[in-house]
């Protein structure tokens, strides 16, 4: 059975919102279709040898968790900016598409280095952006769930992933959203964005299969329940933002309430 060998970076680390369903979803569409995705899980501090990937998922996660992974995948910097300028698929959702970028700068104004695949920076913010998101995109309307702090500007000839319909997108105030460098693309869509948008998922499988088996075309899969779902998620309610109190500040009225019982 032919087969794909997809990367997943730091899996332990960078898991919130489901974004492993994107990775089950990738496997599944191509199960359908009479192929095997080979999943392999790249580690904090272990070694991992790129050679022969086909595709490459990083999720999102906590900051403490985002941060503790940027230096280790610096290690593999060279190899994976080569990839991408080869062709070679990423999808990078939230914490894994900053750390795409060139830097991330924490509320602290520590400076995170970042991959620089894409042309963008990302600051932190006390205020969170959170809610339902659909944007206009190459690959028609994408819908999601966002909820991020940071703060993401593409630089100029930086293009991003899709247009703002609802929701915040990048930063909630240039009204665009992700990024895309040839087949690499980053985004802020949880949801999980690929079984939400099919459309997506079968571009990233047709971009391997084509760089592995030179297969452009992909057999038709009925899509119908996940197209009534998208119709669905444009009507939900707006999102929000919500500003973050120091830690420090919510223990403190946290044992203000405990002395009060």
């Amino acid at each position: 059975m032919r087969s794909l060998r997809v990367a997943h970076l730091y899996p332990r680390d960078l898991n919130v919102y489901g974004d492993l369903g994107n990775v089950i979803t990738l496997a599944k569409r191509l199960e359908w279709r009479g192929y095997r995705a080979e999943v392999l899980p790249v580690e904090p501090g272990r070694s991992f040898d790129f050679g022969g990937i086909d595709l490459v998922f990083g999720g999102g996660g906590q900051n403490s968790g985002q941060l503790a992974c940027a230096s280790d995948l610096l290690r593999y910097r060279d190899e994976l900016c080569k990839m991408s300028a080869a062709g070679v698929p990423m999808l990078l959702i939230c914490g894994s598409y900053q750390l795409f970028g060139r830097e991330f700068i924490d509320l602290a104004g520590r400076r995170v280095p970042g991959l620089g695949i894409f042309r963008a920076g990302t600051t932190a913010n006390r205020e969170r952006m959170i809610g339902n998101i659909v944007i206009d995109s190459p690959f028609g309307q994408l819908v999601g769930f966002e909820n991020h702090s940071g703060r993401t500007v593409l630089e100029a000839g930086q293009d991003a992933l899709g247009t703002v319909r609802q929701g915040f997108g990048n930063n909630g105030g240039t009204g665009d959203e992700g990024a895309v460098s040839g087949n690499t693309i980053g985004t802020y869509l949880h949801g999980p964005v690929l079984p939400k948008n099919p459309a997506l998922a079968d571009h990233l499988l047709r971009c391997a299969l084509r760089r592995r088996y030179g297969i452009d075309e992909l057999e038709p899969l009925d899509d119908e329940l996940a197209v009534r779902a998208a119709r669905v998620a444009t009507d939900r309610p707006q999102g929000r933002k919500i500003v973050l109190r120091p830690r420090r500040r919510r223990l403190h009225r946290l044992a203000a309430v405990v002395r009060g019982l």
